[in-house]
C-alpha cells in the first residue's frame, strides 16, 4: 500500500474539515453567506473579520472557497495531537501577549506567496459582541505584502451558545492607500478596514 504524501494528507484534513464545518453551521445555525463573490480567487489577500467567538476561525474556513490560513495561539499547539492537526488546517502558532514578530514575518511570507490569511483587526475577542478599535497590525500586514484587504462580518457569533442564525458577508476589496511614509498610515488604515467590518453589520 503506498504511503500518503504529506501534501495530500494535508488537504485531504483541510477539504474534509471544511465540508464537515459547513455542513454543521447550515443545518444548526442556518448559515448564510453574502458577498463572496469579493473574494479573489487568486493571489495574496488578508481576510479582516470581526471576532466574537472561538467559532469564528471554522465558520471563515467553512465559508472561504479557497485554503486560508489562520494565527492561532501559542497555547493550543502544545497538547501535539491537537498542534499537529491544527497546523494540518493552515493554522500557525502566535504569543499573544507580546509582540510576535515571527507570527507576523510567517504571515506576510504567506501572502506574498499568494496565500489568503485570516487576522482580526481587533487582536482579540469581543466580550460584548461590539467592535472595539483597531490595531495597527492589519495595515502593517496589507502594506508590507502588498496586498487587498477583504473587510468581513460575522453575524450572531456572539450568540453560538443560543443557536442564532448566523450569516457572513464579505465586502469590497480594500487597497494600502499610496503614500511615502507607510508605517504613519497604519493606524488611519486599520481604522478604514474596521470601519468596512462595521459597515457590513446592515446586512445582518
Amino acid at each position: 500500500m503506498k504511503e500518503i504524501k504529506p501534501a495530500l494528507l494535508q488537504r485531504f484534513l483541510y477539504w474534509h474539515a471544511q465540508g464537515t464545518a459547513y455542513l454543521f453551521f447550515k443545518l444548526f445555525y442556518r448559515l448564510k453567506v453574502y458577498g463572496i463573490e469579493n473574494i479573489p480567487k487568486t493571489g495574496g489577500v488578508l481576510l479582516a473579520s470581526n471576532h466574537c467567538s472561538y467559532a469564528d476561525p471554522p465558520l471563515l474556513g467553512a465559508t472561504v472557497p479557497r485554503p486560508i490560513h489562520f494565527f492561532a495561539k501559542e497555547e493550543l499547539f502544545r497538547f501535539p495531537p491537537m498542534g499537529w492537526y491544527l497546523k494540518k488546517l493552515n493554522a500557525f502558532p502566535v504569543r499573544r501577549f507580546e509582540r510576535d514578530i515571527g507570527a507576523f514575518r510567517n504571515a506576510q511570507t504567506l501572502l506574498r506567496s499568494g496565500e489568503a490569511v485570516v487576522l482580526f483587526p481587533e487582536g482579540r475577542r469581543s466580550k460584548t459582541g461590539e467592535l472595539g478599535k483597531a490595531k495597527p497590525g492589519v495595515a502593517m500586514l496589507a502594506y508590507k505584502a502588498k496586498v487587498p484587504v477583504v473587510p468581513i462580518y460575522i453575524c450572531n457569533s456572539f450568540y453560538i451558545k443560543n443557536f442564532k442564525a448566523l450569516s457572513i458577508t464579505f465586502g469590497t476589496p480594500l487597497y494600502p492607500p499610496k503614500t511615502e511614509d507607510e508605517r504613519s498610515a497604519y493606524p488611519s488604515f486599520s481604522e478604514t478596514i474596521l470601519e468596512a467590518v462595521a459597515a457590513l453589520k446592515s446586512k445582518c
